[in-house]
């Protein structure tokens, strides 16, 4: 036994102790350092001073603030608007059909446009009930609630198109009261590759039954957003770094003279009679004529926008 201990001993004391080493610096400096970095990440670098300037700028707008002012439900009444309404693709969330109606071809017909599309309800009521909804007008049997739309808010329109790396191409409404112009505006921006369009909350059109059939379903792709204030919704649009253009018949600007249409852009179209409202032509950067060799003294809001839309679409192409 006392042999054994002597031999651990022996084989403990041989046992080197604790030394200074590298710690691991040797080893690491052997390792690689990994892949280049973009030209972009490198200090100093051209490229990389571009990407701050972006950056920086980038910093400079306003974040998007998601969702603008609550629309409300809308009925369309009778059986040729709720048919037509419906052949158009204009959102719908319940059908009202009359206990005991006459079962004609526009009935029929608007009960089968609501099942293929899916996801409308169905309810017979009594024609007290319709007639309670819809204030005594002449339903004929037939009701169809639209459901509020969905606003942007002005901002979300050119946060949109600054994310996907594409100049701003929007048209702001002032004083159109026609929900009819306000479809074909939508129409129009859709078609040419505009980003929205913009409305005031009070005294304008909004996107009514009226307006979807007009857009022809393109509503359904470009957004419309509220504004509570348009004046301030422009100034915002100028801080963000975006020309405001107006269209007037005094304009001190033609229109193939307009270079602002190569950037970022609202075009600000105003009512047929009445044309801009006074804070709202103040706002404005520039003011825009179209040249009318014709005579005509102005254009309404759709057609007046639809030939700025074109000419802007025609240089950026």
């Amino acid at each position: 036994m006392a042999g054994n201990s002597q031999r651990r001993n022996r084989r403990t004391s041989n046992k080197k102790g604790m030394q200074v080493g590298s710690g691991g610096q040797r080893r690491r400096s052997l390792e690689g350092k990994g892949p280049t970095p973009p030209a972009s990440a490198r200090k100093g670098h051209a490229k990389q001073r571009v990407a701050a300037a972006k950056a920086k700028q980038a910093a400079r707008r306003p974040a998007p603030r998601r969702g603008g002012p609550k629309g409300t439900n809308e009925l369309v009444v009778g059986r040729n608007p709720v048919v037509e309404a419906l052949r158009e693709g204009v959102p719908a969330n319940t059908l009202y059909v009359q206990q005991f109606i006459d079962n004609d071809e526009r009935v029929r017909e608007a009960l089968q446009l609501a099942a293929d599309r899916g996801g409308i309800a169905l309810m017979e009521a009594p024609k007290p009930e319709l007639d309670r909804m819809t204030n005594g007008l002449n339903h004929q049997g037939l009701v169809l609630q639209v459901p509020p739309y969905d606003y942007a808010h002005p901002e979300d329109l050119a946060a949109a198109a600054f994310d996907a790396g594409e100049d701003p191409l929007i048209v702001a409404l002032d004083g159109v009261t026609d929900p009819r112009n306000l479809g074909a505006v939508v129409r129009s921006v859709s078609a040419f590759g505009g980003h929205g369009v913009v409305v005031p909350e009070r005294r304008a059109a909004g996107m009514t039954a009226g307006a979807w059939k007009t857009s022809a379903g393109t509503a359904a792709r470009t957004p419309v957003a509220r504004a509570t204030n348009l004046t301030r919704a422009l100034e915002a649009y100028q801080k963000a770094g975006m020309t405001v253009v107006g269209l007037a018949a005094d304009g001190e600007v033609e229109l193939q003279d307009l270079e602002a249409l190569d950037g970022p852009v609202v075009i600000v179209v105003g009512s047929e009679g009445k044309g801009l409202s006074r804070l709202v032509g103040e706002t404005c950067d520039l003011r825009v004529r179209i040249p009318m060799p014709g005579g005509a003294e102005s254009l309404n809001a759709g057609v007046a926008a639809g030939v700025v839309l074109y000419e802007t679409a025609r240089r950026r192409a």
